[in-house]
């Protein structure tokens, strides 16, 4: 039944025990995901876990329903009243876990909530271009990624461009890096607010920007002009490449423009996931003064 507060001791079952009870049956390991019992927990079978506040609220905030919703007992439940009401109403199953069982799964990270979701799914190329028809009248900002694989630097990026108020992330259909829960926990709610439209020609579609009034802008380090003297006011989509090898041949081919970071020590390059988020803020920085 929606709303109700499901302890997991025993799955399903509400009468019986007293609420003092049951937290005794969890701290002797036999609640769900194993307690104390010296066994690792495991997320429900076949979804995504989603750690801590802000990514629970920008999930609710969204209509994501989650299946369950995992509460650390104690004061984390007066603590987080709000999102656990919001997640109930909506028809998520609620369950209340020992600290350590929460451990386990987010290795910490976790803020006392954990969601659990159905996994994601990236949209197609046509909704993207639905979008920028939606936005004809506006100046809207794309990030393009071109073979990045690596989870880690996808869910930061996506980090950033929920930052950055990017309407979406384009990417190649078989040269991305899966939308997994690990993108999903580093993004921080990223994953959750920005759209990931999979294409399955990456330099068809940058062709097709453009003849939506979309500048194509690429990153790459032996560009001359510098990203900071370019202006980025107007209807832009900002390519990056790959961890190490940058972009590809036929992706700069089809850029308007390369750009490049300035670079005054002694490293030659950055981290894809942080000249991602510098580019995109130079972006938002002219805006703002426009």
């Amino acid at each position: 039944m929606k709303g109700d507060h499901q302890r997991s001791g025993k799955s399903g079952k509400r009468g019986g025990s007293k609420p003092q009870e049951q937290r005794r049956q969890q701290s002797a390991g036999r609640g769900k995901g194993g307690g104390h019992s010296g066994a690792r927990a495991g997320a429900p079978r076949g979804l995504d876990a989603v750690h801590g506040v802000h990514a629970v609220e920008t999930l609710l905030a969204r209509q994501q329903v989650p299946v369950e919703l995992w509460v650390q007992e104690g004061q984390a439940e007066k603590r987080l009243a709000d999102i656990q009401q919001q997640a109930t109403t909506l028809g998520a199953r609620l369950v209340l876990q020992p600290r350590e069982v929460l451990d386990q799964i987010a290795e910490g990270a976790h803020q006392g909530v954990i969601a659990f979701c159905e996994p994601l799914v990236a949209d197609n190329e046509a909704s993207l271009f639905w979008q920028l028809d939606a936005r004809a009248d506006q100046s809207p900002l794309l990030l393009v990624l071109d073979g990045v694989t690596d989870v880690h630097n996808f869910g930061a990026c996506l980090r950033s461009a929920d930052a950055a108020g990017v309407i979406g992330v384009m990417v190649a259909k078989d040269r991305s890096a899966p939308l997994n829960a690990t993108v999903r926990k580093i993004s921080c709610g990223g994953a959750e607010s920005v759209p990931v439209y999979q294409v399955t020609n990456l330099a068809r579609a940058l062709v097709r920007l453009k003849e939506y009034g979309m500048q194509v802008l690429g990153a790459a380090g032996e560009a001359e002009a510098l990203v900071h003297d370019v202006d980025l006011r107007g209807p832009t989509a900002l390519v990056m490449g790959a961890e190490g090898k940058g972009l590809r041949r036929l992706t700069r081919e089809h850029c308007d423009q390369l750009v490049k970071l300035p670079m005054a020590g002694q490293v030659s390059s950055l981290n894809v996931s942080v000249a991602t988020g510098i580019c995109l803020f130079e972006a938002v920085r002219q805006r703002s003064t426009h």
